[in-house]
């Protein structure tokens, strides 16, 4: 098993990509936290279904956007298991505006959820990352850092802030073998994108804009990336932003 025995903090693992990457985490040998805000039996059927094949994992809650549900995540964590191996940013929201109709609400509401949080946890894993020599740091991007998309001006720009921050991060944490990377899903059929996945002329839309032709992905495409990161296979790899997207950030369609 390619995670035995690692103790993995998932946020937002109770649905979407987030839930994805937990059950992969688990089958690798994991023990894994599948952190929540607002979906508490979602998070406790993840679990159910963790243990039911034999792994180890958790639900906690955590509003990731308060200082003092952080700091009582990790002290938990470390409280229950001595150690904090791998870290996943998971949170994100976005809010689907033009340019000029995004509010300055809906601005610190992205920041703070996108990035801010992930910031505030990373903060709070790296001295015991430090002190054990040994940690993965992934946060969970998007093609829109990268990409222009319309509607998505705010959110895109917490996505690019997470690129420089993931930058620094390396260059400050490297030494002691934490790894920070970046994992960057294209379109893909998660509960928020759900409206436009049932949309049929969206769908379409998508998988014409698609090289592969195969429309949104799922979810589970994200996982085996992730566990890559969270590997010891990736320890030379930092600083890297690993897009997932059937192939539309590498073609002009």
């Amino acid at each position: 098993m390619r995670l035995k025995d690692n103790v993995a903090i998932v946020t937002s693992g109770s649905q979407g990509i987030g839930a994805a990457i937990c059950k992969a985490y688990a089958q690798e040998g994991a023990k894994v936290m599948v952190v929540y805000n607002n979906s508490q039996s979602k998070a406790q059927l993840i679990v159910d279904n963790i243990i039911a094949q034999g792994g180890q994992a958790q639900a906690i809650h955590c509003d990731v956007t308060r200082e003092a549900d952080g700091k009582a995540l990790v002290d938990g964590v470390m409280q229950a298991h001595g150690r904090i191996d791998i870290l996943v940013n998971g949170v994100g929201i976005a809010k689907f505006k033009y340019f000029e109709e995004q509010t300055l609400a809906d601005w610190d509401l992205m920041f703070n959820t996108n990035i801010r949080s992930g910031f505030m946890l990373s903060q709070l894993v790296v001295p015991q990352m430090k002190q054990q020599r040994y940690g993965k740091i992934i946060f969970i991007s998007s093609i829109a850092a990268n990409l222009g998309f319309k509607t998505l001006s705010a959110y895109s720009a917490t996505k690019g802030a997470m690129q420089a921050l993931v930058k620094t991060m390396v260059a400050e944490l490297s030494e002691y073998n934490i790894n920070v990377n970046l994992l960057s899903p294209g379109s893909t059929d998660t509960p928020g994108n759900a409206p436009f996945v049932t949309d049929a002329e969206i769908s379409e839309q998508i998988k014409q804009n698609t090289p592969t032709k195969t429309g949104f992905m799922a979810a589970e495409d994200l996982a085996g990336p992730a566990v890559f990161l969270a590997s010891t296979e990736a320890r030379a790899v930092h600083g890297l932003d690993l897009i997932v997207d059937n192939g539309v950030s590498a073609v002009s369609v």
